[in-house]
C-alpha cells in the first residue's frame, strides 16, 4: 500500500510541474522573426538527423538509484561522473550545511575584491597538498579554468601543442590565446614529436593533453609524453577532470598513475565530478603559474567564488580521499573491470582503457544509439546516446560511467538490459 502511495504521489507531483510550465508566462517578442526562422531551421535539421539533444529530469538526489520524470519507478545510473559515489554522501551534506550556518549562501563578488574567505583559501591549501603542487588557484568551473589558463600565460611568442580530442573547454581556452596553435593526432606520440621539433624557435612550448579522455575512456600516454617534453625542453598541461579522486593509488590522478608528477607544470581539474560532483574547478602546480593567473586570468577576475557551501564540503571530500582508499579500490579494482569484462563476453565493443571506468559502448550509427538508450530506459537503466558534434561523425556511443557505489547486481542487470536491446537492434 505503501509503494502504492508512493507511485500515486509521484505521479501528481510530476502532473504538478507539467501544469506549471504550460502556465508560464511568456513575453510577446518583436515581429522581426529572422532569428526564430534561422534557429528553428537548424534545429529541425538536428531533429532530422537525429542528433536532438534532450534532457532528462531527475527528481532525486545524485546517486546509483535515481527518480526521473520519464519513469514512475527508481532507474539505475550509470552515466553519472559521481565516479565514487560522493555526490550524497552524508558526511559531505553535513559540511555543506554547516558552511551555510558559518559563512552564509553566497560571496556576491569577486575573488579580489571581497570573494575570499578562510575556507577558499583553506581549500586551495589541501588542494595544493593532496596534489604535491607548490600553489592552487580556484574558479567557478574547469571550464573557466581552462579558459582562463592559455591567455593568461602564453602569448605570440609561444606555441600550445593541443591532442586533437582535448575537451571541448580546452580547445576553446586555445582559441583565446595569442600563442602558435598546434594539435597532434590522438595519442599520437610520432606526431607530437615532429610538432615539437618544429617549434624550436618558440619561448615555450606548452604540450596540452587530458589525462583521461571522457567521450573515449583513453589513458594519456603521459610517461611517453613527458620523455619527449624533456628531450625538447617543452612544457606539460594535464586535464584531469576525469581522473582526480581515482587514477593512481592515492587518487591523484594520471600524474600518479604514471609515476612522473614531479614532470607536469601544470593540472587543471574540478570538483563537479569525483569529488562531490557540486561545480568548482582549480588550476594546480607552480607558484609562478597560479600568482599570474591571479592577476590575469579573465574567468578568475570577473566571475564569483565558489559558493561556501561548495568550499567546506570539498574540505570534506579531501578528508575523505585521504583517509580511506576503499571506494577508489572498488571503482578501480573491481566495478570497472567486471563491466568491461562482461559487456565484450557478450559480444560488445567497448572502446577506450581496460582500466579506465569510462566505458564508451560503440554503435556507431546516431539514431541507434538514441533508441537503443532510449530501450535500456525503459529496462531500469539511464544512460545517454553520444553523437556528433559532442563526437565525431559516425562514431555514436552510449557512454556507461561506473561508479563506486553501484552493486555487482546493479551491474548484472544493466549487462542483461544491453544484452536484450543489443539482440532487439542486432547490435550483437
Amino acid at each position: 500500500k505503501k509503494k502504492k502511495k508512493n507511485k500515486i504521489m509521484f505521479r501528481k507531483n510530476i502532473a504538478t510541474i507539467a501544469k506549471q510550465m504550460n502556465q508560464q508566462t511568456v513575453r510577446k517578442y518583436s515581429k522581426n522573426d529572422t532569428l526564430k526562422k534561422v534557429l528553428t531551421t537548424q534545429l529541425d535539421d538536428i531533429r532530422e538527423s537525429g542528433l536532438f539533444k534532450k534532457e532528462r529530469v531527475i527528481t532525486t538526489a545524485q546517486e546509483a538509484e535515481i527518480l526521473t520524470t520519464d519513469f514512475d519507478q527508481k532507474v539505475l545510473n550509470f552515466c553519472a561522473n559521481n565516479y565514487l559515489g560522493l555526490s550524497n554522501h552524508p558526511e559531505i551534506l553535513e559540511a555543506a550545511k554547516d558552511a551555510l550556518d558559518t559563512h552564509g549562501f553566497g560571496m556576491s563578488s569577486v575573488r579580489f575584491i571581497c570573494g575570499t574567505q578562510d575556507i577558499h583559501k583553506e581549500l586551495e591549501r589541501r588542494l595544493s597538498n593532496f596534489h604535491k603542487t607548490e600553489d592552487t588557484i580556484l574558479y567557478p568551473s574547469c571550464f573557466d579554468a581552462n579558459g582562463g589558463l592559455f591567455e593568461g600565460i602564453l602569448t605570440k611568442e609561444d606555441a600550445v601543442i593541443s591532442d586533437e580530442l582535448n575537451h571541448a573547454s580546452i580547445i576553446d581556452g586555445i582559441r583565446l590565446c595569442k600563442a602558435e596553435r598546434h594539435r597532434y593526432k590522438h595519442m599520437d606520440l610520432n606526431h607530437l614529436e615532429e610538432i615539437l621539433k618544429n617549434t624550436q624557435d618558440k619561448r615555450i612550448r606548452l604540450v596540452a593533453t587530458d589525462g583521461v579522455f571522457s567521450m573515449d575512456g583513453d589513458i594519456a600516454p603521459l610517461d611517453k609524453i613527458v620523455e619527449l617534453c624533456q628531450k625538447y625542453n617543452a612544457n606539460l598541461f594535464v586535464d584531469e577532470c576525469h581522473a582526480t579522486g581515482f587514477f593512481g593509488d592515492n587518487g591523484r590522478g594520471t600524474p600518479e598513475y604514471f609515476g612522473v608528477e614531479e614532470h607536469v607544470d601544470i593540472i587543471n581539474s574540478t570538483l563537479g565530478k569525483a569529488l562531490g560532483g557540486a561545480t568548482g574547478g582549480y588550476t594546480t602546480g607552480r607558484k609562478e603559474v597560479v600568482d599570474i593567473l591571479r592577476q590575469k586570468a579573465r574567468p578568475y577576475l570577473f566571475s564569483n567564488s565558489i559558493a561556501p557551501s561548495v568550499a567546506k564540503a570539498s574540505i570534506k571530500v579531501i578528508d575523505i580521499l585521504e583517509r580511506d582508499s576503499s571506494l577508489r579500490d572498488k571503482l578501480m579494482n573491481e566495478n570497472t573491470q567486471y563491466f568491461r569484462k562482461a559487456m565484450q563476453e557478450a559480444g560488445f565493443e567497448i572502446s577506450g582503457h581496460e582500466e579506465c571506468p569510462i566505458a564508451p559502448v560503440m554503435i556507431y550509427d546516431a539514431k541507434l544509439a538514441s533508441q537503443i538508450a532510449d530501450d535500456l530506459l525503459k529496462l531500469g537503466i539511464y544512460v545517454i546516446a553520444f553523437s556528433y558534434p559532442v563526437v565525431p561523425k559516425g562514431k555514436a556511443r552510449i557512454r556507461v560511467q561506473l561508479s563506486a557505489t553501484h552493486t555487482r547486481e546493479q551491474i548484472d542487470r544493466t549487462v542483461k538490459a544491453f544484452i536484450e536491446a543489443g539482440k532487439k537492434y542486432e547490435v550483437i
